[in-house]
């Protein structure tokens, strides 16, 4: 039996007219999502702090909010079948109650806005670095546990969040959460360009032996796997109260990735290096001068990204192709010759 919001379809399309909430849906992997539910029919909600007008001219309903307010979240659920919960801090670097508050206590206030507004299922974007320890990740799938030590404040406190929303699981609320890993692409605002701006200043250096292994998701196939999320959420009430590793399932050297997509943009590739050892003690000092001096910004590099950096993290993604139904639709090679394209444009208007 439908809940009650499901009757918001209204055409022959299971999807076409149904309401959708995306949070975040300004956002980078939000308007990738926005983009597949409009393609599929959905009509959409985006809610964020800021304003969105090319999602409006798209017809797009943009509510302007924040997650921590409670009031402005109800307003922003009211009347939908199906909540994107994208929104998040997301950095390697903050003091735990900067993350805390938009990624535990904005879910908290998510959870209980779909409760009040008979929201009949909820995708979470979680991250494959819920589960990061500071040791090699190879090939693991959703039975590996949280770590006992969280590596930062947002592995931390997106581990919390998630927990809420799997635990929310309910006949009258199906939860799902979603764990893409390093999603990069055309639009990509934080990983592409951090990278050849740290290049093109020098300072990016090699952490390790350069032979770590790891997931990336092309911002498409994250965008698809949320879709299909939903959808068995609606049929299949056993993925409810489960999460799921996303990724392109094409594990690739980290370093060579990075240095493919420095030659997009005619950068050399990266040459110098520093032990494991050397970049976590690197990053200790700097957080301590960065915290000792409240320096803005984000370090250059913490303990958390050293490990990051140096160690194998790839997942195992047989439960979400076998439940959720997902299978990669844009490979790694197809995904880099869109990327470069895009890099064509983008660096020309940039400089």
């Amino acid at each position: 039996m439908p809940h009650k919001n499901e009757e918001l379809n209204t055409g022959s399309s299971q999807t076409t007219g149904t309401q959708a909430l995306v949070t975040g849906g300004g956002g980078f992997l939000g308007r990738a999502i926005v983009d597949h539910l409009l393609a599929a029919g959905y009509a959409v909600r985006s809610f964020a702090r800021g304003d969105y007008p090319e999602l409006r001219q798209r017809g797009v309903t943009v509510i302007r909010g924040d997650l921590t307010d409670p009031e402005a979240v109800k307003r922003a659920c009211a009347g939908c079948a199906v909540v994107f919960h994208n929104a998040a801090k997301a950095g390697v670097w903050g003091d735990y109650e900067s993350f805390s508050r938009p990624n535990v206590l904005g879910t908290k206030n998510i959870l209980a806005a779909c409760g009040s507004a008979g929201v009949g299922r909820l995708v979470f974007t979680s991250s494959a670095s819920v589960v990061f320890g500071a040791a090699d990740m190879a090939g693991v799938d959703e039975a590996v546990p949280y770590p006992s030590r969280p590596r930062s404040p947002y592995t931390a406190t997106k581990a919390e969040g998630e927990r809420l929303v799997l635990a929310a699981a309910s006949p009258d609320l199906r939860t799902v959460s979603l764990r893409p890993h390093l999603i990069w692409g055309p639009g990509d605002t934080q990983i592409i360009p951090r990278i050849l701006a740290q290049a093109r200043a020098g300072k990016i250096l090699r952490v390790g032996a350069g032979k770590n292994i790891i997931d990336t998701t092309y911002i498409d196939n994250a965008a698809a796997a949320h879709l299909l999320a939903a959808t068995a959420l609606r049929d299949n009430p056993h993925a409810s109260g489960r999460a799921y590793f996303i990724s392109n399932g094409e594990p690739v050297n980290l370093w060579d990735f990075v240095n493919r997509i420095l030659s997009m943009a005619d950068i050399p590739p990266i040459r110098r290096g520093v032990p494991k050892s050397g970049a976590v003690l690197m990053g200790t000092v700097i957080e301590s001068i960065h915290s000792a001096l409240r320096l803005p910004g984000e370090p250059r590099m913490t303990r958390f990204l050293a490990e990051e950096l140096a160690t194998s993290h790839w997942f195992d993604i047989s439960a979400a192709r076998r439940e959720l139904k997902y299978e990669p639709q844009v490979s790694m090679e197809a995904g880099l010759r869109r990327l470069q394209s895009w890099l064509r444009g983008w660096s020309s208007f940039s400089l």
